[in-house]
């Protein structure tokens, strides 16, 4: 699947031309999800948008949305084909894209109820975890933590590749936790602590403490089409001048920032 991506990649490129000429100057052009809250939507309203709008006002240009839901096939139908030429948010190392450098890291979470026996829980290994039954997302690195554990007879699993425009994956587990049908769920923070912001009947907690693989914080770039490093280095250079501002738009939003190692949380600007 990769090779024939990298293949669709070289032949959107018109013959002798360099591949940054892809890129359109004149806009912002993001390739987005349009239901894909509380990261990105058509209404403008995800944290993902509000870094689209910043960049695009440092640069004084307009944004121009391509929309896509985030499923197979979403590179290869946006970023790849010409129509857009930035994904705001993107897992560093990923062979998809070419990567910008990271403007955030963040980790994985336990979403418990706050009122409930759960809630000083640090590390998956907690013995306090045994017997409950937590909210999974299938095939992410928290699935594999618990599968190791011997917990996943009990684990509830929710669908990773959805189209958000008629499922709501992550809203179903906040929900199944605040209702009791799971007694927590381990979820991606940029998406949680968003969604869960504001909500007295739930507490956050970022996984900071685990030291068995596979790790559970990742570094978010941006992605941009293999071989634009101009393009690449505009961004680089936009991202390092602004890192302030984009800091006060994720802690806005509610996104747990963490440093570079996943270790602790990240400090606030004075």
């Amino acid at each position: 699947m990769r090779l024939a991506l990298a293949v669709l990649l070289a032949m959107s490129v018109p013959a002798g031309a360099q591949v940054a000429d892809l890129v359109d100057r004149s806009a912002f052009r993001v390739c987005a999800d349009p239901a894909n809250l509380p990261l990105s939507s058509k209404d403008g309203t995800g944290f993902e948008n509000r870094i689209a709008d910043l960049f695009a006002r440092k640069r004084g240009v307009p944004v121009e949305y391509t929309w896509f839901p985030q499923v197979n096939g979403f590179i290869r139908r946006t970023l790849a084909a010409g129509k857009c030429d930035v994904v705001i948010g993107y897992a560093q190392g990923d062979e998809l894209v070419l990567n910008t450098n990271h403007y955030y890291t963040s980790t994985h979470v336990l979403v418990v109820r706050a009122d409930g026996e759960l809630t000083g829980v640090q590390t998956l290994s907690d013995p306090a975890l045994k017997g409950h039954k937590l909210g999974v997302v299938a095939g992410s690195p928290p699935a594999t933590h618990v599968a190791r554990l011997g917990m996943m007879a009990l684990a509830r699993p929710y669908d990773l590749m959805t189209d958000r425009r008629v499922e709501d994956p992550a809203g179903d587990m906040l929900r199944d936790v605040e209702s009791g049908v799971t007694d927590g769920a381990l979820m991606w923070g940029p998406i949680a602590g968003p969604l869960a912001k504001g909500n007295p009947n739930l507490k956050v907690i970022p996984l900071l403490q685990e030291t068995a693989p596979p790790r559970l914080f990742f570094r978010i770039t941006m992605g941009v089409r293999a071989g634009e490093d101009a393009w690449k280095r505009e961004l680089n250079s936009m991202i390092r001048r602004n890192q302030a501002d984009i800091d006060a738009i994720l802690r806005d939003a509610g996104v747990p920032l963490v440093d570079d190692y996943g270790k602790a949380l990240k400090p606030a600007a004075p």
